[in-house]
């Protein structure tokens, strides 16, 4: 986790749930079949469940379990736990990618958007992998815009003379994320098959302040975080950064275009 572990508010979080599942959609769609009968899901860092339960659809017989470290998060997500129709059961319990190992063999280990927020997350790898059952799949995709205008902005505005005495060390950026070779090369060296891409989605946003919106469910919670308790700072912050995203950020008459690199992963164990 970042310096500053963020709190989370699920419904800020959701309030770009489209734009926000999109990539998720994505990623499955590049999941080949799975060797379980029925099979054994997990969604590492599953957030508030609204995407998790779109494993259901796809693998109606499953047992999948949501799991995530943030307890405001996970009791959104419980409203979502269900038995469906053909058998299948979908749960949610805590836990944190940093340790959590697959306590059985598992058709399929799957992570949206969560493993930037785990330092150290390319070493798991292995791990999860090891925990997979023949012929599973373990799959993933990742921010790959740390060096965006909306993370960029907000790191130099974190390190100004008027903030860095606060928000030193707060958010990470270097080490976040790997590049898509790196994850390439990690992966294959287990030994599994890998399909490794990199896609930009150009969203249009609607409403003022568009991007900072986005961003106030996500990035921007580690430093929401660590001003919380001091009303005033914390409103002062969002005022310097919302001027300046405005200009990078110029709203259009539809909307306001947001350009997202995100990085994916599909590894299949041999």
């Amino acid at each position: 986790m970042p310096a500053t572990a963020p709190t989370w508010d699920p419904a800020q979080y959701l309030r770009h749930a489209g734009p926000r599942a999109r990539p998720f959609t994505d990623l499955l769609a590049r999941v080949p079949g799975l060797p379980g009968d029925p099979p054994r899901i997990a969604d590492l860092g599953c957030g508030p469940g609204n995407v998790t339960r779109l494993l259901a659809d796809r693998w109606p017989t499953a047992h999948i379990t949501g799991y995530d470290n943030a307890p405001e998060m996970l009791e959104r997500a419980r409203e979502h736990a269900a038995t469906t129709p053909e058998g299948g059961r979908l749960d949610f319990a805590p836990a944190d990618a940093r340790t959590w190992t697959p306590a059985e063999p598992h058709d399929l280990v799957v992570s949206n958007a969560t493993l930037q927020w785990v330092p150290g997350h390319a070493e798991r790898l292995p791990d999860w992998i090891a925990g997979l059952a023949p012929g599973g799949v373990l799959a993933f995709q990742v921010p790959g815009n740390f060096d965006a205008p909306s993370h960029r902005l907000m790191r130099e505005l974190a390190d100004s003379r008027r903030w860095r005495h606060r928000l030193a060390g707060v958010l990470r950026h270097d080490d976040a994320v790997l590049t898509p070779e790196a994850y390439l090369d990690r992966l294959t060296a287990t030994g599994c098959t890998a399909d490794v891409w990199e896609t930009t989605y150009v969203h249009l946003l609607p409403g003022e302040d568009a991007v900072l919106d986005w961003v106030t469910g996500t990035g921007l919670r580690p430093l929401l975080t660590a001003l919380d308790g001091d009303p005033e700072a914390r409103d002062a912050f969002v005022a310097e950064y919302r001027t300046v995203l405005r200009a990078a950020y110029p709203a259009g008459p539809h909307g306001t275009p947001f350009p997202f690199r995100r990085v994916f992963a599909v590894a299949r164990k041999g």
